[in-house]
């Protein structure tokens, strides 16, 4: 029997032992289960302010994680080495007890650990496992941090958010064709943006890429949106390098970083530069 997977605008309907478009979500048993669920491909300790968060628990340390998989299709992906990858892909797996008992652990060590964070590939795909374990980092004290697409259903947005304290999400461009170059869409991420910021801490950031969403019009829009939900909102943007299938462009100039942040500091208190 056919199932629909609830998690992400694509919806994708698939038949007993298909896998979705984003690699890590699978119809199994008439279920649709995250095939990534505590499969780990990268874990490190990081400074905040590298997610990037800037206004939240800054100069703190965050256990960062990550496992496979991706609902875009960024042919730019700075992660790509895991984003694009598949259950074939070699992982450390963890239970939600564990990697909370970790962070509890390197929460009392010299550089302390403030929690959680959800990052490298897209943490919504791993929805059942990031609930699991932001529930048992609630009940220690710790905090649950998503580095996002935005890219997720209202639904279980919304059945998440009492147990996040954080998101950095990228807006990755201003207009809908933008999202339809990554296979994405543009009013669910600012769905995602505008109930998140209402629930938890916000920090938004847009990769700026030459002649692709460099447009002074368009981060003209999205600074007056943003700051149409709070001019407080922190936006981070930063410098494309070439990588992964885009290579045929040279890095963002560091001039039309500063132009933008200066446009966007019109109408936001915190705008940052970012990879310059």
């Amino acid at each position: 029997m056919k199932k629909t997977c609830p998690i992400c605008p694509h919806h994708c309907t698939l038949s007993e032992g298909e896998v979705g478009r984003c690699r890590a979500r699978m119809n199994k048993d008439d279920k649709i289960i995250d095939l990534n669920y505590g499969r780990l491909t990268s874990i490190a300790l990081d400074p905040i302010e590298k997610k990037p968060l800037y206004r939240f628990y800054p100069n703190s340390w965050i256990l960062s994680v990550g496992s496979f998989g991706c609902n875009l299709n960024c042919p730019f992906c700075q992660n790509f080495e895991i984003s694009m990858a598949d259950s074939n892909f070699q992982t450390q797996n963890v239970t939600p007890e564990y990697l909370a008992a970790l962070a509890v652990e390197l929460s009392k060590k010299e550089r302390g650990n403030i929690g959680i964070a959800f990052t490298y590939n897209e943490p919504f795909i791993s929805y059942e496992f990031v609930l699991d374990t932001a529930k048992y980092l609630h009940k220690v004290g710790l905090k649950s941090v998503l580095v996002t697409n935005g890219t997720v259903a209202e639904r279980p947005l919304k059945e998440l958010l009492p147990y996040i304290d954080a998101m950095n999400i990228d807006l990755k461009a201003f207009n809908s064709e933008f999202y339809d170059w990554i296979g994405g869409d543009f009013e669910t991420v600012k769905r995602t943006i505008k109930l998140s910021a209402e629930s938890c801490h916000v920090e938004v950031t847009t990769l700026i890429i030459p002649d692709k969403n460099d447009s002074v019009d368009d981060m003209e829009s999205e600074a007056q949106w943003l700051a149409s939900i709070s001019p407080e909102l922190p936006l981070h943007i930063s410098r494309f390098f070439p990588r992964y299938k885009v290579t045929d462009r040279p890095p963002t100039d560091v001039n039309k970083i500063h132009n933008l942040v200066n446009t966007a500091r019109k109408y936001l208190r915190y705008v940052y530069p970012g990879n310059c």
